[in-house]
């Protein structure tokens, strides 16, 4: 089966309604038809199962990591729903907090090999190195965030987080390596204010790397969802960071939709109920289909003046 792609899904910081997203999305996906794998890869706190109305399962992705027998198709669940299978999130959640390079390469290893046509993650908030190497390992990767001040700075920081991440895995000279190294430490003043410069800089030192992030620059290409949009104002805040994206950091950050605030959504958390499927006439089920259909699709909001 050609897979037809692995969507990764995170936030910059918690309660931004990065699991209702994920959850929906995969709904979404599997009612038309496709075959869908559904991972909850938040260590921190896992919590996509009460999407479902899932107790805590008896098995889950630690399992996985820790056993020498199980496959991840081992430990995946019914949802009730048809074509959509969920790996619930892990129970040892201190344990599990920080997975070292074998477990988290065994996960990614088993993810990239699921025999079906998607595969969502929920990722935890953050930028710990699990978190942005499973994002960055995706075919999509998609930012979720709301309209206010904090939680579109924590986005800021994990675009430039993850797209510094994915320079240092790619380039491999020792030099431009430790120049990364210097400018990442948050409070370096000498730090290149532009991409224009960072390829400048990393130029000078070793021509070949500078092509190597230019390249990476242009396939770094990951997705904005906002959510909890009540006002047109609201809407246009997306459009700001994606210019703001692309200006300070050289990235082209597409923003594929928001989701209205709609009522209809607390209510199906509390009944434990995914919207989309006990509230589909909703504005926020019809505004998450529509963010699906953007996402396979390729297309971006444009901004209308």
């Amino acid at each position: 089966m050609a897979r037809k792609g692995i969507w990764t899904i995170a936030g910059g910081k918690g309660g931004v309604g990065k699991s209702l997203l994920c959850s929906n999305l995969s709904i979404d996906l599997a009612q038309r038809g496709n075959s869908v794998v559904l991972i909850d890869a938040d260590f921190g706190g896992p919590n996509i199962h009460t999407f479902f109305g899932i107790s805590t399962s008896i098995i889950s992705v630690s399992d996985f990591i820790k056993s020498n027998q199980l496959r991840l198709d081992d430990i995946l669940l019914p949802t009730g729903i048809a074509n959509l299978k969920l790996a619930s999130g892990a129970h040892d959640v201190l344990g599990m907090a920080n997975l070292n390079v074998i477990q988290q390469n065994k996960l990614v290893k088993a993810i990239k090999t699921l025999d079906v046509d998607y595969v969502l993650v929920d990722l935890g908030a953050g930028t710990s190195s699990y978190t942005l190497d499973l994002f960055l390992m995706a075919d999509v990767g998609v930012l979720v965030a709301a309209p206010e001040p904090t939680s579109v700075e924590n986005t800021y920081r994990f675009i430039k987080s993850a797209f510094y991440r994915k320079l240092k895995s790619v380039i491999k000279h020792q030099e431009v390596r430790a120049f990364l190294e210097k400018i990442t430490e948050s409070k370096h003043e000498e730090s290149p204010r532009t991409p224009a410069e960072l390829v400048s800089d990393i130029s000078d030192i070793n021509p070949q790397a500078g092509e190597s992030l230019k390249y990476e620059l242009s396939n770094f290409t990951p997705k904005l969802i906002l959510n909890q949009v009540r006002t047109p104002t609201d809407v246009r805040v997306g459009f700001s960071m994606t210019a703001a994206s692309k200006k300070y950091f050289g990235v082209n950050l597409g923003y594929v939709g928001f989701v209205e605030h709609d009522s209809y959504v607390i209510q199906s958390i509390r009944q434990r109920k995914p919207i989309i499927l006990h509230f589909p006439d909703s504005t926020a089920a019809n505004c998450i289909v529509r963010i699906g259909q953007n996402i396979r699709q390729n297309y971006h909001l444009v901004h209308s003046n």
